[in-house]
């Protein structure tokens, strides 16, 4: 079955035509501008591929209720040119393009929209390192941090979707920088995110490479973060993305806080691999593309064209 994928960044959109296998046949991407610049150039791009389906992964938030009447729009966020549009509906209905005034039909296939998020952890669960596993959380740490999570083998929605990115964390006694988010004083987002990093110290990440102090206040954060997840959610695997986190050295820094963190309170076979349980993405990067494509496969089964009995 040929399946678009779509994987909407706040810095760029990234396409995809693929089948349900995970391969990909071809691949583009677009700087994120407003909607009624960016998005007809998308439709156009989908509409000359025979693409049978699509999936949406969004940055957020996003109205993930099929039962809404806005589903597919995103809500309140701070691109502010894409705040309440009506993503899904885009696609769907079709829209005008703002530079040549001509009109972009929509695409009449069964379509899907989930966090980006959920469709890195969607991803990961159908053809990477989470494969078998019903309970899983990916969490990406760049630009903003923001978490997908899967129990009992569904997407977690709730009231919307998790904002996991934004629970309290402890400051570490060392850090005589401020959260960079808006909204909260101590939140994960506004103290380890790549922004953040960048505010404290004056550079970005990629350039403080050897720098310990830097990874020592990092990996302080997000240990703190993954024990709160590991109590609440208690996922079967852990799998951290986003840019920060090709600072591979953070990685033996995080599962030691988290084992010190836990104090031996949980007792898991999972816990006691902790370099398997709490691992990096596995899909070369493409884990998001990969999870909107499956997203668009799952739209097909809902519509009944496809039998994945």
């Amino acid at each position: 079955m040929r399946l678009g994928g779509l994987e909407a960044g706040g810095t760029k959109m990234v396409l995809s035509v693929g089948d349900e296998s995970g391969e990909i046949f071809a691949q583009t991407s677009f700087s994120t501008g407003k909607p009624e610049d960016t998005v007809p150039q998308m439709l156009k791009w989908f509409s000359v591929r025979n693409i049978e389906a699509l999936g949406i992964g969004t940055f957020g938030p996003v109205d993930v209720n099929p039962e809404s009447p806005t589903y597919g729009s995103i809500l309140e966020t701070p691109k502010l040119a894409w705040a309440h549009f009506d993503f899904l509906g885009a696609f769907k209905n079709g829209i005008t393009d703002n530079e040549t005034g001509e009109y972009i039909q929509g695409l009449k296939i069964p379509m899907k929209i989930d966090t980006d998020v959920n469709g890195s952890c969607l991803g990961e669960m159908t053809f990477g390192c989470a494969k078998g596993l019903d309970s899983v959380l990916y969490l990406t740490i760049g630009t903003g941090i923001g978490a997908g999570i899967s129990i009992d083998g569904r997407l977690a929605h709730g009231m919307l979707h998790p904002e996991a990115g934004h629970i309290s964390v402890l400051k570490h006694p060392d850090d005589k920088g401020e959260s960079i988010c808006p909204f909260h004083p101590n939140c994960l987002e506004g103290l380890a995110s790549g922004p953040s990093i960048e505010k404290r110290w004056g550079k970005k990440a990629v350039m403080l490479t050897d720098n310990d102090e830097v990874w020592k206040i990092e990996s302080f954060y997000i240990a703190q973060a993954l024990v709160n997840y590991i109590y609440t959610v208690s996922p079967q695997k852990i799998i951290l993305g986003g840019g920060v986190m090709h600072q591979q050295k953070l990685f033996p820094l995080i599962r030691k806080q988290v084992v010190e963190m836990l104090g031996g309170y949980i007792k898991t076979p999972e816990l006691t691999d902790i370099d398997n349980y709490i691992v990096p993405n596995s899909l070369d990067d493409n884990q998001g593309i990969l999870g909107a494509m499956q997203l668009g496969y799952e739209a097909a089964v809902a519509e009944g064209l496809v039998d994945d009995h």
